[in-house]
């Protein structure tokens, strides 16, 4: 491994550090308060602290020497292509498989299968969430492609969220806007991120500091649409598996009395 590697890391460990001291501040205030801890439960969460702080600074400077510089050189490259129009599949199949590796989205579904008892499979939310991801991407490069402000895919995109809510359950609600913000995690707010910076860097009129961070909040407002929309046809299962209960009770009830008569 070579030492220019890890160039630049002190600087990278003191803005994680200095990132977590506040969430350790306030620990420590419940812990004198509040919690009390035993002795050995600080042990472990100090470990825990460590282990996170050191994780988070291997992990930025990986991403300073690795995704950022990678990504932003595809971007100009998939920019300077001449038929544009290429950039819709690249920039859906990049989206989908970048969120289908992302580990938030991974403890996410995880996590949900579990507490819905299995109702929810592991594989419909992934495809779901990452279907949505990469229906962002392809949206995101079209604004920068024809200029159009993020505002007209943002406001309606927040309407139409609200009014879906109304027809999705409680359960699906809170895990579409948990989705919004896993989905924009380690592996799209660099990677991805990166792409779009270097592909508004080499699109006339486009500009890379707002296109870039534009997809990002494409990115969030994406997986709370699609995984709303799954709410609302699990709902209409339910529904139907409801009425279809109903109609069996009241024939098997007929059916008894008309044997009783």
């Amino acid at each position: 491994m070579n030492l220019h590697v890890f160039e630049g890391f002190g600087d990278v460990f003191l803005e994680v550090l200095i990132a977590l001291l506040p969430l350790l501040i306030l620990f420590i205030i419940f812990q004198f308060l509040f919690l009390k801890l035993k002795i050995r439960k600080l042990k472990e969460i100090a470990i825990g602290f460590v282990l996170t702080l050191f994780g988070l600074s291997f992990f930025l400077q990986g991403v300073h020497i690795g995704f950022l510089p990678v990504g932003e050189l595809m971007g100009e490259e998939l920019g300077s292509i001449t038929y544009k129009w290429l950039l819709l599949p690249i920039g859906f199949i990049l989206g989908f498989f970048a969120t289908y590796a992302e580990p938030a989205v991974r403890v996410l579904i995880e996590q949900v299968e579990k507490e819905s008892g299995g109702y929810i499979p592991e594989k419909v939310l992934l495809y779901t969430v990452s279907t949505g991801v990469g229906v962002s991407i392809v949206l995101s490069i079209i604004r920068i492609l024809l200029g159009i402000s993020l505002w007209y895919f943002i406001l309606p995109g927040y309407i139409i969220a609200l009014i879906m809510i109304k027809f999705s359950t409680k359960k699906f609600t809170s895990i579409a806007f948990d989705s919004g913000g896993v989905a924009t995690g380690p592996m799209t707010a660099t990677f991805i991120l990166a792409m779009f910076v270097g592909i508004a860097s080499v699109t006339d009129g486009a500009d890379p500091l707002l296109d870039g961070f534009g997809m990002v909040a494409l990115v969030a407002l994406a997986p709370i649409l699609s995984v709303l929309t799954l709410g609302i046809l699990y709902s209409r299962k339910e529904k139907g598996q409801d009425d279809k209960g109903k109609n069996r009770a009241k024939t098997d009830h007929h059916y008894r009395e008309k044997r009783q008569s």
